[in-house]
């Protein structure tokens, strides 16, 4: 462990511990000179500020909160590696937490961000998220919290999204287009924002632009879900000409039932997707899909933080534009 401290530096260099602190800040009252001794010492003698230190004295933890319901999903990969090379970037650190979907891991999380003194946190809510007490208490303690993805539906929070109708009917008419009349359309928990956003859109549009066409909806929480739910749409005597998938995690549930049932696409089946793109690639033909980047949503995300540690106006929400990627599967 690196014991070096301001005071060892000062005792080398025959200086006060003031001087030092001011040089290594790059404080104009120090000469140049003598600044470039205390950095060059400092290097050498692999000098590291007490983070924890530096907190107490600033109230400024450079610490951010990021709360995911899973890691492991390449959506949330994508958020929290376009975030964390964003806070890298700018002196920041990350302490990410997993909910599980669960409130009650959500609510330990969130007094974990806080007793950590966190300076600010982004948050993707659960599916049973009601009561958002546990996050007026970051607001308590000058906390400022950016929702992303899945969001709350109160008004006068900062939230980033993706352009959830828009993607959703982007979808609508490439399958208008390609001439698909019976459609299998599935979508996550009915009780987030972002399952009856894209669900209204996907369906306005068709009722609009595709008279012809039938919806069979169906929602899965998970992939295991949206395969059994796939089996069963491709089971009925008049089958699906065409999937549709609100997301990545359902689309892998939806392939793993086309292929039990050795089904060919685009010949027998059409397949589209909303996605961040990573999933579609993993199938041949590849799977056309609607893009929503993480990775984008991250940056939006982290500029918005960036604007409410500074003190700038905010309480808005953003949104990241989709656009439609062509495969082969429609």
């Amino acid at each position: 462990m690196n014991n070096t401290t301001l005071k060892k530096i000062a005792e080398t260099m025959g200086c006060s511990i003031s001087t030092v602190s001011r040089a290594l800040k790059h404080h104009p009252d120090i000469s140049i000179k003598t600044r470039e001794k205390v950095l060059e010492l400092a290097a050498a003698l692999d000098y590291e500020p007490n983070a924890f230190a530096v907190h107490l004295r600033t109230k400024h933890s450079k610490l951010i909160g990021l709360l995911v319901p899973a890691i492991s999903n390449h959506f949330y990969e994508s958020f929290i590696s376009s975030v964390e090379e964003e806070s890298r970037r700018n002196g920041y650190s990350l302490m990410i937490l997993q909910s599980a979907d669960d409130p009650d891991i959500e609510s330990d999380n969130l007094r974990l961000f806080r007793q950590n003194r966190v300076t600010g946190l982004f948050a993707c809510i659960t599916a049973d998220t009601k009561d958002l007490r546990h996050y007026n208490k970051m607001k308590e303690l000058d906390i400022p919290v950016v929702f992303f993805d899945k969001v709350p539906e109160e008004k006068g929070l900062n939230k980033v999204c993706l352009a959830d109708e828009r993607a959703a009917g982007m979808a609508a008419e490439a399958i208008t287009q390609a001439k698909k009349t019976r459609i299998l359309a599935l979508f996550g928990d009915p009780k987030l924002s972002i399952t009856q956003k894209r669900r209204d859109a996907f369906e306005r549009y068709i009722h609009k632009h595709n008279k012809e066409a039938t919806i069979d909806m169906a929602f899965a929480k998970n992939s295991a879900e949206a395969e059994t739910d796939t089996y069963k749409g491709l089971e009925k005597t008049k089958k699906p000409d065409v999937i549709f998938c609100m997301s990545d995690e359902l689309l892998i549930g939806a392939m793993k039932a086309i292929r039990q049932k050795q089904i060919i696409i685009p010949r027998e089946l059409g397949v589209i997707s909303i996605s961040n793109g990573f999933i579609p690639s993993l199938y041949y033909p590849e799977i056309t899909y609607v893009e929503t980047s993480g990775y984008k949503l991250g940056k939006l995300a982290f500029t918005q933080l960036m604007a409410c540690l500074s003190g700038q106006p905010s309480l808005q929400e953003l949104f990241v534009e989709s656009n439609l990627v062509e495969g082969g599967s429609l």
